[in-house]
């Protein structure tokens, strides 16, 4: 784990935010591959949330999503990533580290960054429809990764 507490806020977020993803990657490292294609919630109509693999797509296409959104309200334009299944948990290792360097890049680009807006007015509108600033998505950034490494817990329970 880097260490970027030196960097305040930003170095608080970057930290917090590879924290979540090590115990995630913690979490699946013994799954099988069978296990992450298994679907544990056939009910659910959230096609993201039907098996460990799918789980695991979205959050990787949601942590470069997050960083977009961001960049966008840079003026930046960029296209939004499309889910990919992957074929293994080193494959989503892998992808899981990526997605947080490109994380971690959007800091090293924009070193001055204001992370906090409070005039409603100036948070950017995101793509499903809430208001931000730069420190509020990267918080909801985080606790996506957490939620969602609880509810892979909580599947693997109920597999076993």
């Amino acid at each position: 784990m880097k260490t970027f507490r030196d960097q305040g806020a930003i170095g608080a977020l970057l930290d917090e935010y590879e924290r979540g993803v090590l115990e995630l990657q913690s979490v699946i490292a013994d799954i099988s591959n069978d296990d992450l294609e298994r679907i544990v919630d056939a009910e659910t109509e959230d096609k993201d949330c039907r098996s460990i693999q799918t789980i695991l797509s979205h959050v990787v296409r949601a942590g470069y999503g997050y960083v977009i959104e961001i960049r966008k309200s840079l003026g930046e334009d960029l296209a939004y990533m499309e889910g990919e299944l992957l074929g293994s948990v080193d494959d989503y290792r892998v992808a899981l580290e990526a997605m947080f360097d490109y994380n971690e890049k959007l800091f090293e680009d924009y070193p001055n960054i204001s992370l906090e807006e409070y005039d409603p007015n100036k948070k950017f509108r995101v793509r499903w429809g809430q208001s931000y600033d730069v420190e509020q998505l990267m918080e909801h950034a985080i606790v996506h990764v957490l939620r969602h490494r609880r509810q892979i817990e909580r599947f693997l329970i109920k597999m076993r």
